[in-house]
């Protein structure tokens, strides 16, 4: 049979891949080792987080999934810093691991142009040593494709840790991808190996909640998605508990390093920076007495917690130790042990921004294959691979957000440019632009583009561009507005508890005080006190930062018209002070035309391109 795409994997990746293709009119195939797997949270029972909000508000905005099945199924709701700026703030939400798996599982069969299909995919079915033309399966099925998405997550050679013990696995008990790997290294691509893990799940009715603190969502929960109702948004909310290791704990996984596969060798990839085992964590900060767990729930039905902060793959004789040893869990019987998972990825420099394979044609790959860790990571790369495969089918422009349009920018940018060598994880921190790109304006920011790929509805860019211009006319309004130190000026400020002012200030300035809350807005700007709670939040969020945006957005625009300058044929990077051998020789290799086509390259750094830049300026000056 024949397809336009198909997608290898139903994971997170895979179900974003496959239901962007389907959903810009081309026939799509959803290969998968099991149906009933589709959309499996294999780790924590939440989505979101500091950042990783950021990644699914910006999915949502264009036109994903994952926000509204998270909306659907979500048993907590939570703003992550919500007492710091909306550029640092993160949405999070505990789930219902098993009716997101149902959400997802529904979605994807009741789509148009979209088919599941049940199987392992052996092999790429390859022309030329360099050109994808389909998949061949384990069952000996052929199917055709004009592009090949794969999305195979930790499934690619999985191999799993528990203490001595090892048993090759894409996910606890369920069967890997043995060959494909091999395949895509003979065809030239650089693999490697790497290692993530899980925590232990723990029987609900055998733990002591009454001696942990209780975590609660907020009280007024703020969904995911832009296209969820606010208005009749208010899911039943269930605590996390805080609890803690202790001294004891640390004894009992030091006592034992000389079996922890990750200092045997036994475990030979590199594992996440920032979500280490513990008996990592015990290893590298031994001056700490304890650190904080969180027991989550992974259904509504809160049969079974989730240790968070316990990622381990000691063996089980001492996770029954170290659990025991914890307040709260002296008693607590464990349903599944925590374990490590070693699987192959994909060097991301192997891509282009598109995620299309630099050295195969029509292959696309997304997801924890590309060396990423999350579910809102592998989700945004799966979008982004979809709607890039179904523009190329249609000979169209392909799709790539720059840094300062989007977290998914900087995420793919970052992989394919920069690389890595262990998990990457979205952070702020590594956003240059962060404070344009805030969760509450992803849609200000993305929408349009979902719109005109035909992935967001009119209605829902209807209200859009009503929020837009709304936003637009206040923040207008404000920085054109004088607040005078009039009398009556003066009583208001004082009755509402607000410092004086000297002279005059802008209107924006006042607004943009950190103690401003929208009752006081009301007060300040009585003609737009009618104004939805949400769109006055985010009118203050702007005056907020309006000094600082106005600042980053004249760098954004003197950096577009930098990278437009072109660069003399034949140019001598060598003589330029500053450049590094590597990126000379990788820059005389591509002889970009442009800065632009320069900072497309892989391993050419921002910095490397402001050399050049004003290398070429002093020359022209001269």
């Amino acid at each position: 049979m024949s397809y336009d795409i198909i997608v290898v994997g139903g994971g997170h990746a895979g179900i974003e891949a496959s239901l962007a293709a389907a959903r810009m009119g081309k026939k799509t195939l959803l290969i998968t080792m099991l149906v009933e797997q589709i959309g499996a949270a294999s780790c924590n029972p939440a989505i979101g987080g500091l950042a990783k909000g950021h990644l699914v508000r910006e999915l949502d905005a264009i036109g994903g999934e994952m926000g509204l099945c998270t909306d659907a199924t979500g048993i907590q709701f939570r703003i992550l810093n919500a007492s710091k700026g909306a550029a640092v703030q993160g949405s999070r939400a505990q789930i219902d691991m098993d009716k997101y798996r149902e959400y997802m599982r529904k979605v994807c069969h009741n789509t148009p142009n979209l088919e599941v299909y049940q199987d392992e995919v052996s092999s790429l079915l390859v022309r030329n040593d360099n050109e994808v033309h389909g998949v061949n399966t384990k069952l000996g099925e052929v199917f055709e494709a004009k592009k090949v998405i794969i999305t195979t997550g930790t499934f690619m050679r999985g191999l799993i840790h528990i203490g001595e013990n090892t048993y090759e696995a894409g996910r606890a008990w369920e069967l890997p991808s043995s060959t494909l790997s091999i395949q895509l290294k003979e065809l030239g691509l650089k693999v490697g190996r790497l290692k993530t893990g899980t925590p232990a799940r723990i029987d609900s009715n055998s733990i002591n909640f009454e001696v942990m603190e209780a975590h609660g969502g907020d009280e007024i929960p703020t969904p995911f998605s832009f296209r969820t109702d606010k208005s009749n948004f208010n899911p039943k909310q269930y605590p996390c508990y805080i609890t803690y290791t202790n001294l004891g704990t640390h004894g009992t996984i030091s006592s034992n390093f000389d079996r922890a596969p990750l200092f045997t060798g036994q475990i030979q990839g590199s594992g996440p920076r920032y979500c280490p085992s513990i008996e990592d964590k015990v290893n590298r900060f031994a001056e700490r007495e304890r650190h904080q767990l969180f027991l989550e729930p992974q259904t509504e039905m809160g049969t079974e917690y989730y240790i968070n902060g316990l990622s381990t793959s000691m063996p089980i004789d001492v996770q029954k130790d170290m659990i025991h040893s914890i307040q709260g869990l002296e008693n607590a019987r464990i349903i599944r042990y925590g374990y490590a998972i070693e699987y192959d990825y994909v060097d991301p420099t192997e891509l282009k921004h598109t995620l299309e394979t630099k050295k195969i044609k029509n292959l696309y790959n997304a997801g924890q294959i590309n060396a990423t860790t999350g579910y809102e990571e592998a989700a945004t790369q799966g979008f982004m691979a979809g709607i890039n495969a179904a523009l190329a089918i249609d000979e169209k422009e392909p799709f790539i957000l720059r840094r300062d349009e989007a977290y998914i920018g900087v995420l793919i940018d970052d992989l394919v440019t920069k690389g890595t060598n262990e998990p990457y994880r979205m952070f702020t921190s590594r956003a240059e632009y962060r404070l344009l790109l805030r969760e509450e304006n992803a849609d200000l920011r993305l929408t349009q583009y979902g719109h005109k790929l035909g992935l967001i509805d009119d209605e829902q860019m209807s209200k859009v561009e009503f929020k837009r211009k709304t936003l637009k006319d206040a923040v207008e309004f404000m920085a054109e507005e004088w607040f005078t130190s009039k009398k009556e000026n003066l009583e208001l400020l004082e009755s509402l508890g607000e410092d004086k002012i000297r002279d005059r200030a802008k209107l924006i300035d006042v607004i943009g005080r950190n103690t401003i809350t929208p009752e006081k807005f009301d007060k300040f700007i009585p003609a737009l006190a009618h104004t939805e709670i949400y769109l006055k939040e985010q009118i203050i969020i702007e005056a907020k930062y309006y000094r600082y945006i106005t600042k980053q957005q004249k760098q954004i625009d003197k950096m577009k018209k930098m990278l437009q300058l072109k660069i003399p044929e034949n140019f001598d990077y060598k003589v330029i002070p500053g450049l590094s051998n590597e990126v000379v020789e990788k820059l005389e290799k591509f002889n970009p035309p442009t800065l632009f086509n320069a900072s497309e390259i892989s391993g050419i750094t921002p910095s490397a391109i402001d050399i050049i830049h004003m290398y070429i300026n002093v020359k022209s000056k001269k």
